[in-house]
């Protein structure tokens, strides 16, 4: 690739709860999605936990957010809090 072109990645957004703010500059983002079992037909609520990166601190338990995919900010952080929904 030369430097003219440039490369457009679309990163992933969720939406989720926030259950924890303890740490700094880091919110817990649980995020649950239907799974539907494919003998059964049945949905049932799958959820998975993302730490998130929050600046300000802004965002507090019991906060819907949206949170989108970023560069590796620690071990565990591949997110960032974009807003409030």
């Amino acid at each position: 690739m030369d430097k003219d072109t440039v490369k457009k990645v679309n990163k992933r957004m969720l939406k989720g709860i926030v259950v924890s703010d303890k740490m700094q500059k880091t919110v817990v983002v649980e995020v649950t999605r239907l799974v539907k079992n494919p003998k059964y037909k049945k949905y049932f609520k799958k959820s998975a936990r993302y730490k998130a990166h929050d600046e300000k601190g802004d965002y507090h338990i019991g906060d819907k957010v949206i949170i989108q995919e970023c560069r590796p900010m620690s071990k565990d952080k591949r997110w960032a809090v974009v807003n409030k929904v």
